[in-house]
């Protein structure tokens, strides 16, 4: 049975939080909190399994509040938040500060039962998720100064980044390691449609890189990231010697749109050997396939390892079918890419 604790200022919020997902078998909230005070309390006496947490609350909001609990007191917690672009950079801090995932509040952009069956789903995931205490540091001035490494011998170089559940914070590591010199990079992150331009808005101004969320026919250059919008597929495309991405509608893949299989298998087509592919924590098996596909083009491909994953679904499903030339630790992942680039890493047979 998963415990949970709804933390809202909204009396209707609670109720209709806690009649929904007392419908779900395998949940049972264990109580409510209309602040975090309240919330801090409830906590060290129930001891849930997992925390819905809204942003906008009173004595102190729910960003600050996430912000010290993982810091001390790391649990898995879902925030549940009003999907506009007004509120979407709230949302991705929250994910960035340790969040394992971000929902719609009921009446906001869904009905109360599709916001039920997501919620559940969602807190099912994080109570699998793995928490530790983080240490939040924002980025200093001198960090787009550092040197950085040589790289190139081609700058027809793509490399391919896929996540999910505690990919913001994954991703949000991984890419500021990375020099302007970098080929031109393609990530999909599991995020709801609107959430995606403040990641990427957030993401360029952390890193060396320009950051930017994906539009159809963007051309890829060296020092480019592009983030795949939410509820689009975003695939490769070449014409010519030249690298373009095609940002379009399509069904669901592993029930994700956009999906990391979809980009995968597309780069495995487009650049085949001439690819570096990554696969970051996440739940499910979306990636796994086409990062096998990209192995077998002649890509490098690296997936994270499990001690550092906040869920070991994705890469450890693309590790089994052999999809992965090496496994490493987040912290190392920029460092191998790096290398794999530049052609030094020796693929695995």
């Amino acid at each position: 049975m998963i415990r949970v604790l709804v933390v809202d200022d909204s009396a209707v919020v609670r109720q209709v939080l806690t009649a929904e997902l007392s419908k779900a078998p395998d949940i049972e909230v264990v109580g409510t909190a209309t602040d975090p005070y309240v919330a801090r309390d409830k906590i060290v006496a129930l001891r849930p399994d997992v925390l819905t947490l809204d942003i906008e609350m009173p004595r102190m909001d729910g960003l600050t509040f996430l912000q010290k609990l993982m810091t001390h007191l790391p649990m898995p917690v879902v925030v549940v938040s009003s999907v506009t672009p007004e509120g979407s950079e709230a949302a991705v801090r929250a994910l960035e500060l340790g969040a394992v995932d971000v929902v719609a509040k009921p009446g906001s952009a869904y009905s109360v039962a599709e916001i039920s069956k997501m919620l559940t789903e969602r807190i099912r995931v994080a109570a699998r998720a793995r928490c530790v205490k983080r240490e939040i540091r924002e980025p200093e001035a001198q960090d787009a100064e550092r040197p950085a490494p040589p790289l190139l011998h081609t700058t027809h170089k793509v490399l391919a980044i896929g996540a999910s559940t505690g990919g913001t914070q994954a991703i949000s590591e991984v890419l500021p390691s990375l020099p302007i010199t970098t080929p031109a990079t393609l990530v999909v992150q599991h995020m709801p449609q609107y959430f995606t331009a403040s990641f990427a808005e957030r993401l360029d101004q952390k890193c060396q890189m320009q950051v930017r969320e994906a539009s159809d026919g963007d051309h890829l250059t060296p020092g480019l990231v592009l983030v795949a919008p939410g509820n689009y597929h975003m695939v490769l495309r070449r014409d010519g010697a030249r690298y373009y991405v095609q940002v379009k509608d399509g069904p669901r893949v592993h029930y994700q749109r956009p999906s990391v299989d979809v980009l995968f298998h597309s780069v495995a087509r487009q650049a085949g050997p001439n690819a570096v592919g990554v696969i970051l924590t996440g739940m499910g098996a979306d990636g796994a396939k086409g990062m096998l596909a990209m192995h077998e083009a002649g890509a490098y491909t690296i997936a994270q390892d499990e001690a550092t994953c906040v869920v070991y679904g994705m890469p450890r499903e693309a590790a089994r079918l052999g999809g992965a030339d090496e496994i490493a630790p987040l912290p190392h992942i920029a460092s191998r890419a790096l290398k794999a680039l530049a052609g030094t890493e020796a693929r695995v047979a």
